[in-house]
C-alpha cells in the first residue's frame, strides 16, 4: 500500500460517496478513484482504489450497473424486501 490509509477505510468512504449520490448521479470507478486520490493525495494509489472497489463488489455492498454505461451502485431492493 502506498500510505497509511487502509483499503477498508477507502472502501467505506467510497461506499458513502455512492450512497450519497444514489438516485442523483451514477458514479463510475474512475470517479471514485479520482475522489480518493484528490482527498488523500500520495497516500492512496490507483491500485488501492481498485482493491477497495473489488472489496465493495465482492462483499455485495455495491454492484455494477450497466444502464447508460458502467457505474457502481447500491443494490436495489424490491418492494417486498423492505
Amino acid at each position: 500500500m502506498a500510505g497509511e490509509v487502509s483499503i477498508e477505510q477507502i472502501a467505506d468512504e467510497m461506499y458513502q460517496l455512492v450512497a450519497d449520490s444514489a438516485g442523483q448521479k451514477k458514479l463510475k470507478a474512475t470517479d471514485l478513484t479520482k475522489a480518493m486520490t484528490s482527498k488523500y493525495g500520495d497516500q492512496v494509489s490507483k491500485q488501492d482504489c481498485k482493491d477497495a472497489i473489488k472489496m465493495l463488489i465482492d462483499s455485495g455492498r455495491c454492484i455494477y450497473g450497466y444502464f447508460g454505461g458502467s457505474s457502481i451502485e447500491i443494490p436495489h431492493r424490491e418492494g417486498s424486501e423492505n
